[in-house]
């Protein structure tokens, strides 16, 4: 995203425009990573704050479950977990890792996120948290909490009324 665009044309705006654009390693960094020069720290850690952003879902409630759906491209089922944590919060969690660096590779620019990453959802009363699968296929985790059945209502209690 361009600063110019939207008028925000400050030093400190182009500061962090070069932050977020500037890839680690030797592509255009003026340094590298392990002595930490040219500002390569700071690029780190921005990295790793935008790979623990808040990773995208959609959220739909069908007429039996609750589904959560969460985009995890390259991602095997060891590298995500699902769980649920104080009896009502869906966790989903896991890492992204950078694949091997070949020798004779040099990076031109790296804008996959990696690192790690988490989603939490706080799940709904009549959520069947005993209930819950998770599948990944092609790229999308799905998460299935099924809903409890609705309470039966109550019958109306008759009281026998006795003549005194």
């Amino acid at each position: 995203m361009d600063a110019v665009m939207f008028g925000l044309e400050t030093p400190l705006m182009a500061a962090l425009q070069h932050l977020l654009d500037v890839p680690d390693g030797d592509a255009g960094a003026g340094g590298d990573n392990k002595t930490g020069s040219g500002g390569s720290a700071t690029r780190t850690y921005v990295r790793d704050a935008r790979a623990m952003a808040a990773t995208p879902a959609d959220v739909k409630e069908l007429p039996g479950a609750y589904a959560f759906v969460v985009d995890m491209p390259g991602l095997g089922t060891g590298d995500i977990r699902v769980q649920v944590e104080d009896e009502r919060v869906l966790v989903v969690s896991g890492e992204r890792r950078r694949e091997e660096r070949e020798d004779d590779a040099k990076y031109l620019r790296m804008e996959r996120r990696m690192g790690k990453f988490m989603r939490k959802f706080v799940l709904p009363d009549n959520a069947d948290v005993d209930k819950v699968a998770a599948v990944c296929r092609d790229g999308v985790l799905t998460v299935t909490v099924e809903k409890l059945p609705p309470p039966e209502p109550k019958k109306p209690k008759t009281i026998e009324v006795k003549v005194a």
